[in-house]
């Protein structure tokens, strides 16, 4: 064999030295990867077990403040309806999520789940959480969140939460998301629904479609935030019977 013969045909040497060849060659050898990962998310369990509801929210939000303990409580309810909770594993109200789960007295070891990313702050673990996972990428831990969850719930949060929150809109919006509740929990986001209509359905230029503003769920609530996942979980049951 040759320095232009591989083991499974020809193939042409890169010398390391050659900067731009060998770029070429990692840009390749990366989409390439990509393409692996982008089939292997195409496989689903026929059945899944559980029913697992992600909350998004503030990392920010001290245990004291009020809404620590009404996200807490939230949390608390959804385990009891046989919810498990996945959050960023982070402080907060993420932490505040974990904990309700813990207090109703989930498995420890699965049903109060953290999904990190590697920042170079906020990086230990709340201690509510029973099963952690870390990323180094944003990109990858969002798409871990759409890979895992049932529905989504989004408490008060910063600009971490929004993006959260619109890729979750826009993965349902251009359908890549189905049947997956987007529910938006708090007097904040009425206000950021009511600003995109406004700014994308004028009447000289829309930048959407009228249906597209009602994907996200505007609740005030607890109670009605527990019906809409008690009406949900109760159909997927139904389709995972169905699949048994």
């Amino acid at each position: 064999m040759n320095e232009h013969a591989g083991p499974t045909g020809p193939s042409e040497i890169i010398r390391l030295g050659d900067e731009e060849a060998a770029v070429g060659v990692l840009s390749e050898a990366v989409l390439g990867l990509w393409e692996v990962v982008n089939n292997l998310t195409r496989l689903r369990p026929t059945r899944q077990l559980r029913y697992r509801v992600t909350v998004f929210g503030s990392a920010r939000t001290d245990p004291d403040h009020w809404a620590y303990a009404t996200v807490r409580d939230l949390a608390e309810e959804l385990t009891r309806l046989d919810c498990d909770i996945i959050t960023g594993g982070g402080p907060g109200l993420m932490q505040a999520a974990n904990e309700g789960a813990r207090r109703a007295g989930v498995d420890p070891d699965r049903g109060s789940v953290g999904i990190r990313v590697d920042l170079p702050f906020e990086q230990d673990v709340n201690p509510f959480v029973g099963q952690a996972f870390e990323h180094r990428t944003f990109f990858s831990r969002l798409h871990h969140f759409v890979l895992v969850s049932d529905a989504f719930v989004v408490v008060p949060g910063g600009i971490g939460t929004v993006l959260e929150t619109m890729m979750i809109w826009q993965l349902l919006q251009v359908r890549k998301l189905h049947d997956t509740p987007l529910i938006l929990a708090g007097a904040m986001w009425p206000e950021l629904i009511e600003w995109a209509r406004r700014s994308m359905l004028r009447p000289d230029g829309p930048l959407a479609s009228p249906e597209d503003f009602a994907i996200p769920i505007c609740c005030r609530t607890g109670p009605e935030i527990l019906d809409i996942i008690r009406e949900h979980h109760g159909r997927w049951n139904v389709n995972q019977e169905a699949r048994s």
